[in-house]
């Protein structure tokens, strides 16, 4: 295949969906396991196997696009297409949450005391720290802007800082969102309201930290000199996933914080 005619990229042979695949056995198994008989051995080996496969797999990708030139156009078009596909099933998995949450709260049973919130469940003020979250996501959705713009018109220092602040913005969200986790009067076993706020809001804070890792993946390569002005794909797709991080929490924010409460 080293003399093809076509513009795209054939794929050499990867051991890497070999090794991801067992490794979602092993964290799936093993975390039945720790579940029923407190033993986490497998879970952390398979754990283990999935950040190796992750770390080895995304080298490959980034050696073909950066130094290898196999991203050609057509090519980028179909990553881009695969992209929004995935942020289109990811927009659905938020769905079935949202659905739970008002088909629990718009019509209260009698075993939640008739209103919602529930008999016993004493909310978060919304206008505390979830709204200070609001506001450190929002900031972080400009300075993702801020790094695309600078990546687009060559501006490399600008680029950087752009980044670093978008994902220590990041961390601090994630650091707001333990801290209220901990503090919260209600857990994830008080009922309806306690399992749809700790599903929705703790799914959501997984994909920030996703997308935290996305984004410091971009920030190397940026000062590795990988991104050009008009090859940078890499970035954009954690661009894109941060914004939809952004959007689901601002129906979370207005859903479950301010309206629920």
């Amino acid at each position: 295949m080293a003399h093809h005619i076509h513009p795209y990229h054939m794929v050499d042979p990867s051991p890497w969906p070999l090794t991801g695949a067992a490794a979602a056995l092993l964290m799936t198994s093993g975390l039945a396991i720790w579940f029923h008989f407190h033993s986490c051995t497998l879970l952390v080996i398979g754990t283990m196997l999935m950040i190796f496969t992750i770390v080895q797999w995304w080298r490959d990708v980034i050696r073909e696009a950066t130094f290898q030139g196999h991203h050609t156009p057509p090519v980028q078009k179909s990553l881009r297409y695969g992209m929004i596909l995935f942020i289109t099933s990811e927009v659905l998995f938020f769905l079935g949450f949202f659905w739970a949450f008002y088909h629990s709260s718009l019509a209260p049973t009698p075993e939640l005391g008739g209103t919602w919130p529930p008999t016993g469940v004493t909310p978060l003020d919304p206008f505390e720290v979830p709204l200070l979250n609001t506001a450190v996501l929002l900031a972080s959705g400009v300075t993702v802007t801020w790094a695309h713009h600078s990546i687009m018109e060559g501006r490399r220092k600008q680029a950087i800082q752009a980044l670093a602040l978008t994902i220590l913005l990041g961390l601090y969200f994630t650091f707001l969102q333990a801290m209220e986790y901990y503090e919260a009067p209600f857990a994830i076993s008080d009922g309806a309201y306690g399992a749809t706020f700790f599903v929705a809001t703790g799914f959501h804070g997984l994909h920030v930290i996703i997308g935290s890792t996305f984004l410091a993946v971009s920030l190397l390569r940026q000062v590795q000199h990988h991104f050009t002005s008009k090859h940078h794909f890499g970035f954009e797709a954690a661009a894109w996933y941060w914004h939809f991080v952004d959007v689901v929490w601002l129906f979370l924010y207005i859903s479950i914080y301010w309206w629920g409460s």
